[in-house]
């Protein structure tokens, strides 16, 4: 596992620990309710009715006995399920640790088979006054409905290299780079670039260098992208469609390390005939620089380890 990889799966894990303790007390009280109704199946669906009405976040509630097998319907706010009676749910992943003993859990996300939705179920077991087990309410979860209680926090981004297509991959030797009107205007195109992201708010800009395009991102509209041909590029005013815009305060690339970097660009797209650059990208509020080769390979890296690799490390010169 990748350390990108891992930092998401802990940030997940921090997500799940959060909506675990939100709805644990919510599950453990209602199951308390239904304990001492546990052989009357008209009087739990009533409860989880009068339940589900105000409950917050649950999208289904079911009750099952000590074996797993449901006792109840399915409720939902609009309806009842009542074909859901009878099921066996003591193979399903979730009911694994409600059935080694566990009070509560909260299980993995999963795609829902029927809204196709990531979804989550949690389990609460009921006892009876005497302590015993009695069974269990179930509650189903859609992601959409639940909070998100955490701050966005995916560390530090490092180094990520990501394989393409393996039909490229095993034709790369007979193929070999095409000029295209981009190469031959390149530095007119990398100058402009570079203007735009220094003085007129475009913090992430892609460079396709085989089909003579960019997109570019600017800080005044950032959900949104602009796609620039190299006619566009290549001409002198182009900036003029651009607002002016002082340095954004959140880039993590100075202006000096810009221009580095999109001449690194120019060097690994005519460093080699065979294996060049497809296509490049910076993000300076990230400080993330992607590459995509004609091997159809990609690299994703912090701006400084990417000068700091030079010439040699892609293709093994200097």
């Amino acid at each position: 596992m990748t350390e990108n990889a891992s930092l998401i799966k802990q940030q997940i894990e921090r997500q799940r620990a959060a909506l675990a303790n939100l709805l644990a007390a919510d599950m453990r009280a209602l199951a308390d309710e239904l304990a001492p109704w546990m052989h009357n199946r008209e009087r739990l669906e009533q409860l989880l009715r009068e339940r589900i009405a105000s409950a917050q976040y649950s999208k289904y509630l079911w009750v099952l006995d000590d074996k797993a097998r449901q006792i109840t319907a399915t409720v939902t706010r609009k309806k009842v399920k009542r074909e859901q009676y009878g099921r066996d749910r003591a193979a399903r992943p979730y009911m694994q640790p409600a059935l080694q003993g566990e009070g509560f859990y909260l299980s993995e996300a999963y795609v829902s088979r029927h809204r196709k939705r990531p979804s989550l179920t949690a389990v609460q077991v009921i006892r009876g006054a005497d302590g015993r087990r009695l069974g269990w309410l179930g509650a189903d979860f859609d992601l959409r409905k639940l909070p998100y209680t955490g701050g966005l926090d995916f560390g530090k981004k490092a180094w990520r290299q990501m394989k393409g297509d393996p039909a490229i991959r095993g034709g790369l030797f007979a193929q070999q780079r095409v000029v295209s009107a981009m190469d031959e205007r390149i530095d007119e195109v990398l100058t402009q670039i570079e203007e735009l992201i220094v003085s007129h708010g475009v913090f992430h800009a892609k460079l396709h260098f085989s089909s003579s395009r960019a997109t570019v991102w600017l800080v005044d509209d950032p959900y949104d992208y602009q796609l620039l041909g190299v006619d566009e590029l290549i001409d002198p005013s182009l900036c003029l469609a651009f607002p002016k815009r002082p340095w954004f305060e959140r880039a993590q690339v100075p202006p000096k390390g810009v221009r580095k970097v999109l001449r690194q660009f120019r060097k690994l797209r005519f460093a080699d005939e065979t294996i060049y650059l497809r296509a490049a990208s910076l993000n300076t509020v990230n400080g993330m620089v992607g590459l995509n080769f004609s091997c159809d390979g990609s690299h994703y890296l912090p701006w400084e380890e990417f000068l700091d690799k030079g010439m040699h490390f892609w293709f093994g010169v200097n």
